[in-house]
C-alpha cells in the first residue's frame, strides 16, 4: 500500500475527509488537519509501515505531498 492510498484512506475513515480532496498539493490546513489529527495520522504511519517518525522533524511539514515524502524517507528500501 503506497503512503498517499494510507494517508487517504485513513482520513476518510477516521476523519470523514473525501479522499479526491486529499492530493500531494493538498494543505494540511486547508482540509482542516489539526496538530492532533496530523500526530494521529503519524501514528498511523507506525503502526502500518512499522517506522518511527521522529516529531522534531515533522514541525515544518505542511502539504501531503511533504507528509509523503517524509514518510517514504523512512521507510526500509527494497531493491
Amino acid at each position: 500500500m503506497d503512503t498517499l492510498q494510507i494517508t487517504r484512506q485513513f482520513l476518510s475513515e477516521r476523519y470523514g475527509i473525501p479522499p479526491e480532496s486529499i492530493t500531494p498539493e493538498t494543505a494540511l490546513d486547508k482540509i482542516g488537519i489539526d496538530s492532533l489529527m496530523f500526530l494521529d495520522l503519524v501514528f498511523e504511519f507506525e503502526a502500518k509501515l512499522g517506522i518511527p517518525a521522529p516529531s522534531d522533524e515533522i514541525a515544518d511539514i505542511k502539504t501531503i505531498g511533504e507528509l509523503i515524502a517524509f514518510v517514504d524517507n523512512l521507510r526500509p528500501k527494497t531493491n
